[in-house]
Formats: C-alpha cells, structure tokens, sequence
C-alpha cells in the first residue's frame, strides 16, 4: 500500500506541474517593449503645447509617424509664436492655407539624418544637409550683452540639447526659411549688389546662375559657388557703373564672349560645386568657370584670403572674403562678399597636400569624420572621387588615441583603409586629385607600415606609372640624417614621428593642365588579407624643400622648420 500510495502522490504531483505549466503558456504575458521609455520627437511634441503648431504640420506633411520611428535625427524645433510669425508673413490664416509641398519642403529643412549637439557648431554650415538638402549654417550673436546661436543668420537657439528617444531636439524662436530663389535672383534682389548683378547680366552669366540644380551621370550636382562684390568694393576701385567696367575690362568690346576680359573677370568669380566658407578653408586650390584658371584659398588666424601667394621671395597680397556675409544660401548654390576687387593671376605650382580621406560624402557624417574612434565601410556607389572594380568595401578610419595599430599618429589622425589589396578586390583604386596647378611635382605617398599587405604597389598619375613602387611591408627609417634619406627616396612626413609610418617618393610628375586629376594605386604583388593604410599623398612642387613642413602627428597643423 505504501508504494501505491506513493505512486500515487507522484502522479499527482506531475498533474499539478503540468497544469501550471499549461495555465502559464495560457496567461498573456507582458512584457517591456523597450528599454528606453523617454519620449520620442513626435510624442513629445504631443506632451507640449507650445509646439503644438509645428506639430500640426508634421502631422499634415505625414511626417509625424517618421520623427516617432527610432533613430538618430536632430530637429530644429520652431516654438507656436514663431510658426504664426511665419504664417502672418504668407497671409496665411491656418497651416491649411499654405499648400502641401511648401510645408513638405519646410519641415525637412528642419530635420537633420544624424545626431548634432551645439558642441559641434561652428561658425558656418553643419556638415550634413538637411533632409531637404539644403545646408544650414549656424554662428554667434550678442544680443543686449548675452550670447546665443544662430541658425540660417535669422532664427535664434532658445533652448539646446534636448534629448529625446530618437535624437536631439534645439528650440528656435523662428522658423527656419527654405531658399527658393537662385543665385541670379538672390544677387538681383540686393540693392548692393546692383553692379555686380549688371555685369552678370551683361556677360551672360546671369542666365547661367539663374538655371535649376541637375545632376550628371555621376550624380554630380550643378550648384555653383559665386564670390560677388558690392557696390562699395567696386567704388573703392574707381567702378562706379557698368561702363565703368567694360572701359577697363571688355578689352574685345563684346561681354558675351567667353574671351572677353569681361566675361572672364566674372566667370574668374564663378567657382564649380557647393563651396561654403567651411569647404573653402580646407581646399588650398579651386578651379573657377574661367579656363584653366584657377584661385587659392588660404586661412590665416580667422580670415579666409583668396590669392594670397609668395613667388620667388615677393608677397603678394591676397583679397579677404567678408565671413559676416557670406554663407548665402540659393537654390542652385551659395554665394560670398569679397572685401576687394580682384582679377584673375597667372598661378605658379603650389603644393598640395591630399589627405585620402577628405573625401565630400565622408566629410558629411559628421560624426564619423575625424572623430577617434569612428570609422565607416563605404561602397564605390556610395563615393563619387573614389573607384575600385569590384563591390568590396572601402573603409575610412579614424583611430582612437592609443590605437594599437598607430593609426592615430598619421595627419588629421585617419586613414583610408584597404581591407584586402588585391588583384580582383579593392585593386586598382583609382582617387580623383584636387585640383593641381599646372608644373613639375615631386609625388610623396605615405602610409602606415603593415607586414601582411602589398609589397609593391605601382602608383600612376592619369594611368602612367611612376618610376618606383610602395612597399606597404616597409618600416620608415629613424638612423639616417633626413637629407640622406631624402636622397634615396625616403622621408619622415609626421611629427612626432614613428616608424610604423613611412612615406615614399614615387617620382617626378610634369603636371600638364591646371585641374583635377586621377591617382591610381595597383598591387603588382597581392598583400596576404592584411590591412592597407594610406595617410596623405603630396604633391610638392620640384624647387620646394621637400621635407618641411611635416605634418602634425594625430593633428591638423603644418609644421614648419
């Protein structure tokens, strides 16, 4: 009886777990959908009445369902006095009077793809567009005696860094004003640039700055960048009307003609590409819509001075942008004030310094550029200067300090990075130049030092090769005095320097036009699936010294001996 009585209670013991288990497979559960529960953009909107108005046209656009969506975006958020500031300004009664595409058009404007913290403003545009495109451009204002941030020149920062489930939220306290009128419109409507705006008329160029943005078959855009004068600027140089200038300038008597030196003097000022004051301060040389011809951009302490040069021991002065005043926005470009007149100079070969990486769809993820620590692995597709044959990733990286690979001592601390050097992957990679002036270079290649990559690379400059090839296995020399080890071919680029890093000279290139050009690097030997790292190529003129100035090791500075 003793065993069937303790079967028996057995049983009924498995019964009774078996029913639980059953009662709680049954049971709905409730589980935490998320381990964050702060308020995305679009619920807190909802949970604040004073932003309310801009709600009702995320609402309206449908965009509200997308800024509830997790992500990383940063939202410039008009408070409801702004929005029926702006509404006064449309005659408008209610955001159902103003038509669908222009609320579409206004509310991407105000959003940015990525995370932006006022931390990383600076005086002039954020580096990612917004979702409408268009750059916006932030900078400093005192106002009775305190400081704020400004937003587009207008629009002032009430309340920053709001942070939010989705990204980060900055409170303005005016809506932010897409730029619908071109170049030529934007330039026509200023009274102080009525000359200026004579000339392009007179020469054409108004109906050239006057066409919409299109795009070629390598998704490269029309926009134009245009350095205009004003009135005064034209006085101060004895032009007081546009016969003022076609006496001095239209040495052909005809400004339609692209050889008339009227025509070139405003063509001289028209620049290719979307170039705001922040692009202008880190590209040495531009070619301009004049050509062949092209101006250099320098920054000294915190002025931006076109064509300023010292050739065989003369200085020449160059002309100063009006920062205050440029940075303005068009349709189909950007537009700067030049503080001078000036005129087109005969250029002499200058130096240029090509980081790799400084790439313009790179140079956007501001979070990822020059940020240690970052990095990111881009398609061919994804780089409009870069190509490689097959679909294998590029990867660009910034290296945190201490890095165990070194890679945070090579110029503006980052390299690009070839993952696997090789016939039939990322082999040749061909970069497009800045633009170098025409004259006899001699080409630098450095790069940091790994043993399991190529050990001979043939570089070629427009698809003919230099007479010697980069040993990426190779070690730089720390024994041998420098001018010795110029004298093989060799240099010690970084300052600090390590020897994980080396730089080679490829040889000598006669460069024939002033302009943009094609630099190829193809493993003759594969490397063995290791890494290939490549920090600057420089392009040194022959009569320059050619081992100063070095650059600043993890830095963003010249150094000089």
């Amino acid at each position: 009886m003793k065993k069937v009585f303790n079967l028996t209670n057995l049983l009924r013991l498995g019964l009774t777990v078996l029913v639980t288990i059953v009662v709680l497979n049954c049971t709905t559960q409730k589980y935490k959908e998320s381990t964050d529960e702060t308020l995305n953009i679009t619920e807190f909107l909802r949970a604040n009445e004073e932003y309310s108005l801009f709600l009702e046209i995320l609402e309206v656009t449908d965009y509200a369902s997308f800024m509830n969506t997790y992500g990383t975006y940063t939202l410039f958020l008009p408070t409801n006095e702004a929005v029926t500031q702006l509404l006064s300004e449309l005659g408008a009664s209610s955001i159902s009077d103003v038509p669908l595409e222009d609320l579409q058009e206004l509310a991407k404007l105000h959003i940015l793809p990525e995370t932006v913290n006022t931390t990383s403003f600076t005086d002039g545009k954020i580096p990612s567009p917004s979702l409408q495109g268009q750059f916006l451009i932030t900078g400093a204002a005192f106002i009775d005696g305190q400081s704020s941030i400004t937003v587009n020149k207008d629009a002032s920062i009430i309340n920053s860094n709001i942070e939010v489930g989705n990204g980060i939220i900055h409170v303005l306290d005016k809506v932010l004003r897409v730029a619908n009128k071109t170049l030529a419109e934007s330039i026509d409507e200023d009274p102080s640039l009525s000359l200026f705006s004579e000339a392009l008329k007179a020469t054409g160029w108004y109906d050239k700055l006057d066409e919409p943005v299109t795009y070629d078959a390598d998704s490269i855009s029309s926009h134009l960048t245009v350095l205009a004068q004003t009135n005064m600027v034209f006085q101060e140089s004895g032009f007081n009307n546009l016969d003022d200038l076609k006496t001095r300038y239209s040495h052909l008597g005809d400004p339609l003609n692209p050889e008339d030196s009227l025509n070139l003097f405003v063509a001289y000022r028209v620049l290719p590409g979307l170039n705001y004051l922040a692009d202008l301060a880190v590209t040495p040389a531009l070619l301009t819509k004049a050509p062949l011809e092209v101006i250099t951009v320098k920054l000294s302490a915190d002025s931006l001075l076109v064509n300023e040069v010292t050739f065989n021991g003369i200085f020449e002065k160059g002309v100063e942008i009006n920062r205050s005043l440029s940075d303005n926005t068009a349709s189909n470009g950007v537009f700067h004030l030049m503080k001078d007149n000036f005129f087109i100079k005969k250029r002499f070969p200058a130096p240029v310094y090509f980081d790799v990486g400084d790439q313009p769809e790179i140079r956007q993820l501001s979070s990822v550029f020059r940020k240690p620590g970052n990095s990111v692995s881009l398609k061919k597709s994804e780089l409009s200067e870069v190509d490689w044959p097959d679909d294998q990733s590029l990867v660009y990286r910034a290296a945190a300090i201490g890095d165990g690979a070194y890679l945070d001592r090579a110029w503006h601390g980052d390299v690009i990075e070839l993952t696997r050097f090789r016939n039939g992957f990322t082999d040749p990679v061909t970069f497009t130049t800045p633009v170098i002036i025409k004259g006899k270079y001699k080409v630098w290649v450095s790069y940091r030092q790994n043993g399991r990559s190529s050990p001979a690379c043939e570089v070629s400059f427009n698809d003919i090769p230099f007479a010697r090839r980069v040993n990426f296995t190779e070690y730089g020399n720390t024994d041998l005095p420098e001018r010795v080890l110029e004298s093989q071919g060799y240099k010690r680029h970084i300052e600090p320097f390590t020897n994980r890093f080396n730089c080679r000279l490829v040889g000598i290139v006669d460069v024939p036009t002033t302009g943009r050009h094609k630099l190829k690097f193809e493993a003759v030997q594969d490397s063995r699936n290791g890494e290939t790292w490549i920090d600057v190529v420089e392009f040194r003129p022959v009569d320059m010294d050619q081992l100063y100035p070095k650059f600043q090791s993890g830095g963003d500075g010249l150094i000089y001996e």
